[in-house]
């Protein structure tokens, strides 16, 4: 681990890409605490206290790494940005013109980020606007929570976390341009790293204390946390690959001989949106009853509390439902089995065209309902051990899978430049050595290129 740092430290790109990223991650932390104006904190802090089980408050809080209870400036986090990205990526399958655009090339996928920042905006207000209603109905020993409720509340609301939201998409775009990683990705995996001292505080007193377990369970909970976490990364990191041979091809008068290379199609095609979404969904009731007074809404907020039976089952439904839906959306098989064709490429015994295309559907039907059933158990798992065991369990499934892909995908980004270090030139034609990143000469016997 040392040696990495080490490279990591001499190489002045990747150097200075990763100091980049933790100054924005910086950043990212000091606005949590910067507050907007209008609430009481204390009130508020209170009341979500009372109300964090089960409910969209609490998963929000978790993705933006403490800033509703804050109720800072960035109080959406990057979720706007997410929900935007999202949806472009469902009109553009959707929507024709949309479509077209997406396939001009890099100015048709400029076009689209440019509308992905329009819709963010345009969520970032309708969600400031709905928070701020919601708010001046909360109470807190018949205390409101905002201070001066009114139009003008709502309005410096809605242009406050609107402000918020770009700020939080620029600092995304930088990280994916100019640091390390996936910049959204690195943004909620902070803020729900933020959580985890807290966390190991709390794990930690209560097994001192004794107040809820003892040692022998403490041993076999981070036993099966250890497992939990390195299921998700056999699963992340597990790839069908489907082998495909390109026939052979005569340009002018030489011959190419065939080439045979294989297609990746990950166990969990769709990520974590679909667990996100669900969670989403699920907790929309509990949000709403606590907002307004209904007996349809107490229920449902009953009904599917974490932990119930029909919580778990409608998780799961959903769970496998988004999946199927945005596997669909990113990945077409017909398509697939188009481009195989026209570059001469084929899967071995399976003709191309359409039959191919049914063969990775068929394949990809089997892999999602794998990857949901993955998704489901691991979201449903720490749900069950708080409810049937009474274990006290802080941090979810999604939080987990979050954590877990992200860092993993981030530090397979890191490991492909130290590739540049060591990397010692290629030989060119007729013995030719070719310069590497250093200018240094490399290779062959005959003089430098």
């Amino acid at each position: 681990m040392g040696n990495i740092f080490t490279e990591i430290w001499e190489m002045e790109d990747l150097r200075k890409r990763v100091l980049f990223t933790l100054g924005m991650l910086g950043v990212y932390r000091m606005g949590i605490f910067v507050p907007a104006p209008g609430i009481d904190r204390v009130a508020l802090g209170k009341f979500l206290h009372t109300q964090e089980q089960g409910s969209m408050f609490g998963l929000y809080d978790m993705f933006t790494g403490g800033a509703l209870e804050q109720y800072s400036v960035f109080v959406l986090g990057i979720m706007p940005y997410i929900s935007a990205s999202i949806m472009m990526q469902l009109l553009t399958v959707m929507v024709p013109s949309l479509e077209r655009v997406q396939k001009e090339g890099q100015q048709g996928r400029n076009r689209i980020v440019q509308y992905t920042r329009y819709l963010t905006l345009v969520i970032a207000g309708v969600q400031g606007f709905l928070m701020a209603s919601g708010l001046e109905h909360m109470r807190v020993n018949n205390d409101t929570i905002v201070i001066s409720p009114g139009l003008g509340f709502r309005i410096m609301t809605m242009l406050t976390v609107m402000a918020g939201s770009c700020f939080i998409m620029w600092l995304g775009e930088q990280i994916s341009d100019r640091g390390v990683g996936n910049g959204s990705s690195i943004l909620i995996t902070a803020g729900i790293m933020a959580r985890v001292p807290a966390s190991v505080a709390n794990f930690y007193t209560l097994v001192v204390d004794f107040q809820e377990i003892n040692l022998l369970q403490a041993a076999i909970l981070l036993m099966l946390g250890f497992a939990v976490v390195a299921a998700i990364v056999f699963v992340e990191r597990g790839q069908r690959r489907i082998p495909i041979q390109y026939a052979k091809r005569v340009v002018g008068r030489q011959a190419y001989a065939g080439q045979n290379t294989h297609l990746p199609l990950k166990v969990n095609t769709s990520g974590v949106v679909p667990p996100i979404f669900a969670s989403s969904l699920l907790t929309f009731p509990a949000t709403i009853s606590t907002l307004t007074s209904n007996s349809l809404l107490d229920w449902l907020s009953a009904a599917f509390h974490p932990g119930r039976w029909l919580y778990n089952l409608a998780f799961f439904g959903l769970i496998l439902f988004f999946s199927f839906f945005y596997t669909a959306v990113t990945f077409n098989p017909v398509d697939v089995a188009e481009n195989l064709k026209k570059q001469g490429g084929y899967i071995p015994r399976i003709r191309p065209g359409n039959e191919t295309a049914e063969y990775l559907d068929r394949l990809l039907t089997r892999l999602t309902v794998a990857g949901a059933t993955y998704l489901s158990a691991v979201c449903i798992l720490p749900n069950l051990m708080q409810t049937q065991f009474h274990v006290p369990i802080t941090f979810g499934g999604t939080g987990v899978i979050i954590l877990t892909g992200v860092t993993l995908d981030t530090v397979a980004q890191i490991e492909a430049h130290l590739m540049t270090k060591h990397y010692d030139g290629v030989v060119g034609p007729k013995g030719t050595r070719v310069r590497n990143r250093r200018g240094l000469l490399t290779g062959g016997r005959g003089p430098a290129v």
